[in-house]
């Protein structure tokens, strides 16, 4: 089934040429079916690119899904051409009164930044509460779960001595959970950043659980008890090259920089990246589509108010 997007976004073209099944919002409303609504807020300065990556592996699904494209209205990005926020983009200010049956609010590069002084912090904090009675499941990613653990729970982020950036292993701690379904023992996840959040932190919170961890990278996935809300700590969304051009920008910048773990061959930079990780990022975004988002969001989004003790697993579902 396919991903109902606006017309002419620019990821349509891309997403086409790999066979991604998209369908444009004029053919969407010939059918007679309710598609899942999704919010993205998109926190990433390279908006385009983070959502064709996003839109990539929501639309290996057999679901109809139907996206809206939200940014901070404090914050102005300088990496996204104007004319494609004005075209796709929309503020809190314009959404706050719809119901989305999932939300996915990504990373940002402002990790080493007090979460207190990030320019956009007090307006992401607004959406972060209306999220809770206004969204039926909402996936964090990277600074986003960072973000979300510290404002939802308390739970703080550390600096690291250098770098988290690679590609590293990870292991399932919970197999019953619906989010790792299908997931090898052992699966591959990139990572890129400069904190992390601890495991002990999280221990000491009765309503999360920690659901996947890497010896090497910490924490992964950690979901709230209700399964209303999932924190993911790495970038399974990423391209085959993005940590390549993470990589070569900083060597070209002159800015300290290790060379990303298990990700070239012989650790060379002049091969071409081995992608360890594209099996577990489709499942992870189809899992959480349909089990954590499908499965339990009422039929009538008006509906989410009382929806409060479902557990994801066991709502009317669509």
């Amino acid at each position: 089934m396919p991903i109902k997007i606006p017309n002419n976004l620019p990821a349509v073209n891309i997403l086409e040429k790999e066979n991604i099944f998209t369908m444009d919002e004029d053919r969407a409303y010939s059918q007679d079916i309710r598609p899942l609504r999704i919010l993205l807020l998109n926190l990433m300065p390279t908006k385009i690119v983070t959502e064709t990556q996003l839109l990539r592996l929501l639309g290996n699904s057999p679901l109809q899904v139907e996206f809206d494209f939200l940014y901070t209205a404090t914050y102005e990005p300088k990496n996204t051409p104007q004319e494609h926020l004005v075209k796709f983009y929309e503020t809190f200010d314009s959404i706050k009164t719809r119901k989305y049956d999932g939300m996915i609010i990504t990373g940002a590069p402002v990790e080493q930044i007090p979460f207190e002084e990030v320019v956009y912090w007090n307006e992401l904090c607004e959406i972060m509460e209306w999220s809770k009675k206004n969204v039926y499941s909402t996936l964090h990613i990277c600074w986003g779960a960072q973000a979300a653990l510290y404002y939802h729970y308390g739970v703080p982020k550390y600096n690291l001595p250098k770098k988290c950036f690679g590609v590293f292993p990870h292991k399932v701690n919970i197999k019953e959970k619906m989010l790792f379904r299908g997931f090898d023992d052992i699966f591959y996840v990139p990572h890129s950043r400069h904190t992390e959040v601890k495991g002990e932190d999280i221990e000491k919170v009765p309503q999360l659980t920690i659901l996947s961890e890497s010896e090497e990278s910490g924490v992964y996935a950690v979901v709230a008890k209700k399964s209303r809300q999932l924190f993911i700590t790495g970038h399974s969304e990423y391209d085959p090259l993005t940590l390549k051009a993470e990589y070569d920008r900083d060597v070209a910048q002159g800015l300290p920089i290790n060379i990303p773990v298990n990700y070239y061959p012989n650790d060379d930079p002049q091969q071409m990246p081995v992608v360890r990780w594209r099996s577990a990022a489709n499942l992870l975004f189809s899992n959480w589509l349909n089990y954590y988002v499908y499965q339990g969001t009422p039929f009538n989004l008006d509906k989410l108010n009382d929806t409060d003790d479902l557990n994801g697993l066991n709502g009317e579902g669509i």
